[in-house]
């Protein structure tokens, strides 16, 4: 880890070294890890937010942001990771991570949570839908646990979509809260069902209204595949529901390998690094993380959707322009910082890390 990070980028920055204890499939493409420190000690946690995870591929550091689908004060941290195509780091995780290996961990981040934005009571009862797809479940999952934990009588009804069951993440531990808690309700709509019961189909605005008929008395939490979101906003919309009890998850893990292309315009210009001592010269609209990942620049990219805050720096000099600022604060915006995943190059620019 460089030491010339600056102060503000420090304490985001500074890993703490956790250990696989325990690792298993949930499905054949997909696995839950268990990670505890040297001195394990309860992970302090909203249910809802995710960490940063660093480790080793191919000799070089790579990090990539993963929900957290433990629950908050307990000794050790579990993650779901999901096969991805051309994921460098999910596919190493699931592949060849061991039990015993080390990873590195940034502190916990996001602001999607059910602390920050607890239900609202409606008629006198707090109610919740949680709406996932694919390992977007893995948030909700968290939430869901915490407040069986808790007892304090929100109502939950759950509503996922899978391709069919062996891909349904959690299945098992879904179907057993199902039968066992009486305020949790599991609505799973399958691609394929096969045999098992559920219903099959892709979800509709129609859909949503049948499965969750008192949909418009629950505060809802959604996550999922981007365009999954989309769709789901549009039909709460088409509904007159009240988005003012609507919370979703703006970070959907990506690991694409294809590189933007950094050859729309000949126009070049110059990234000053002074800390480093480098002038990287790019075309202008590159992407500023590319820029500097393929200068050998040591800065941390995990999420690369503009919500973890890693790739966080301070434009000294110069523009870029930036379609998301979600984690900085309004002082950090009004002080230079910029995410570099979310940021391209528009003129000759001196970059602080």
């Amino acid at each position: 880890m460089s030491t010339s990070i600056n102060a503000a980028h420090q304490q985001q920055s500074l890993p703490a070294t956790l250990r696989c204890i325990d690792k298993w499939f949930e499905t054949k493409d997909c696995v839950s890890i268990l990670l505890s420190a040297e001195n394990p000690s309860p992970f302090k946690f909203k249910p809802g937010q995710f960490v940063t995870i660093g480790v080793e591929v191919e000799g070089k550091a790579e990090y990539r942001a993963y929900s957290i689908s433990s629950l908050p004060n307990e000794q050790s941290l579990q993650l779901t990771i999901k096969r991805v195509d051309g994921g460098k780091v999910s596919n190493y995780m699931v592949d060849h991570l061991t039990i015993g290996d080390s990873l590195e961990c940034l502190p916990v981040a996001g602001e999607f949570n059910n602390i920050d934005y607890p239900p609202q009571s409606i008629d006198g009862q707090k109610k919740v839908l949680l709406i996932s797809a694919g390992c977007g479940i893995t948030p909700v999952f968290s939430m869901a646990r915490s407040w069986l934990a808790q007892s304090d009588g929100v109502d939950i009804c759950f509503l996922h979509i899978a391709r069919n069951i062996e891909q349904t993440i959690y299945f098992e531990q879904l179907e057993k809260m199902h039968q066992q808690e009486q305020m949790f309700d599991l609505k799973l709509l399958l691609k394929d069902a096969q045999s098992s019961g559920y219903p099959q189909g892709r979800l509709t605005a129609e859909l949503l209204e049948t499965l969750v008929p008192d949909f418009a008395t629950r505060t809802v939490y959604l996550c999922g595949p981007s365009q999954f979101m989309l769709d789901v906003v549009s039909y709460l919309e088409r509904l007159d529901f009240d988005m003012a009890n609507f919370h979703q998850e703006s970070f959907t893990p990506t690991e694409s390998e294809t590189i933007e292309d950094t050859s729309a315009s000949s126009d070049s210009v110059s990234i000053e690094l002074p800390a480093f001592g480098q002038n990287l010269q790019v075309s202008k609209g590159t992407v500023l993380a590319d820029a500097l990942e393929q200068g050998g620049v040591p800065i941390i990219i995990a999420c690369r959707s503009g919500i973890c805050g890693s790739c966080k720096c301070k434009v000294k000099v110069g523009q870029v322009e930036s379609s998301n600022h979600s984690p900085l604060s309004e002082e950090e915006i009004a002080q230079g910082y910029v995410l570099a995943c979310s940021s391209t190059i528009e003129s000759n620019v001196t970059i602080e890390l």
